[in-house]
């Protein structure tokens, strides 16, 4: 028996985020009949690369998603609001990658290892986390399954290429630059950022802290279903150019020794375990690059109270915190049978 064939529009598609969705869906053997990438009028008739083919872009339209099964959308937050709602009203599915529908309490926020259930729900539109809020639920979900996390702190470090590919290009310019002896620019950051670390990612809020640090807080008690978790964040943009990197302590409400928190992450999907600091071996950024899983490390028990640990956490900020964990949100979709097609 053949497998089912989805028709997918990839949204964004000439994006950092929307190659990598291309690249990761024929790495997965996605089933898909056709791939249609989509963006907006000034990218419309560029090509991109699928499968080896060089496919042409159209244009995002609201009209463009008849006959589409699956939307995976990476194209912003406005273009979201517009066109999401557009492409459900065809019969299309939706994950969209911005934070224009996380919170919405109409909209599933999933992260496949940890609540793929909540697709169940789903009524047209899944939005698909903040890239560093999915790498640390995909570690914290065994440890809470397994003795409850009462509170998390986290810090954040992250890499230029969550902002785009302009932070990219901006990041090499000016460390070209420096490294020549030569002033440099800032204009995609409001600081340098090469040689340097900015306490400051999306807009701060009147409570003191960003954007980006509140979407933890509330993604992270959404997606994992308890809002008795208390959780605090401070996000920090680093020059780096791909994968996010943390620093979290977490309190239980029962005891977990660090021993035992290794032995479960180690079989907990979506996580490998580097934790050996007898050979300076602990997870990096740079390894982390174009790899799917989260990667966990400096696991150790925090002395000060009584059931705290503390562990850093390194992932791909574009690949599993945006397009593969968009895939892998449309593959449960087929699993489970949620694909609405004709």
């Amino acid at each position: 028996m053949s497998q089912k064939q989805y028709r997918v529009a990839v949204c964004g598609a000439t994006g950092a985020v929307g190659q990598e969705m291309l690249a990761t869906l024929a790495q997965r053997n996605f089933p898909a009949s056709e791939v249609i990438p989509m963006a907006s009028s000034r990218s419309a008739g560029k090509t991109v690369e699928y499968n080896g083919q060089e496919l042409t872009v159209v244009e995002m339209t609201e009209d463009a998603f008849t006959g589409i099964d699956l939307a995976l959308f990476s194209a912003g937050g406005g273009p979201s609001k517009t066109f999401a709602p557009a492409a459900a009203k065809a019969g299309c599915v939706v994950v969209d990658n911005s934070s224009a529908w996380r919170m919405d309490p109409e909209c599933p926020l999933v992260v496949p290892e940890v609540n793929p259930e909540d697709l169940d729900w789903h009524k047209g539109i899944i939005a698909n986390p903040n890239c560093s809020t999915i790498q640390m639920v995909v570690a914290l979900q065994p440890i809470h399954l397994e003795a409850k996390i009462k509170r998390v702190v986290v810090s954040t470090y992250q890499a230029v290429s969550g902002t785009g590919q302009k932070a990219i290009d901006e990041l090499e310019e000016q460390t070209r630059r420096l490294m020549n002896g030569k002033p440099v620019v800032a204009e995609v950051y409001p600081h340098q950022i090469a040689f340097n670390c900015l306490p400051h990612i999306d807009s701060f809020e009147e409570n003191g802290y960003t954007k980006e640090e509140m979407k933890m807080v509330n993604e992270t008690v959404k997606i994992m279903r308890d809002q008795s978790i208390k959780v605090t964040a401070t996000t920090v943009r680093v020059p780096v150019f791909y994968g996010h990197s943390e620093s979290v302590n977490i309190e239980t409400e029962e005891k977990m020794t660090a021993e035992e928190c290794r032995t479960l992450l180690a079989g907990s999907p979506g996580v490998t375990v580097v934790d050996y600091p007898e050979k300076l071996a602990y997870p990096m950024a740079i390894d982390s690059a174009g790899e799917d899983d989260v990667f966990v490390g400096r696991i150790r028990e925090d002395n000060t109270i009584e059931n705290g640990l503390n562990m850093w956490i390194v992932a791909d900020n574009i690949r599993k915190g945006a397009a593969l964990n968009t895939v892998q949100i449309a593959e449960v979709l087929i699993e489970r049978g949620l694909v609405r097609v004709p």
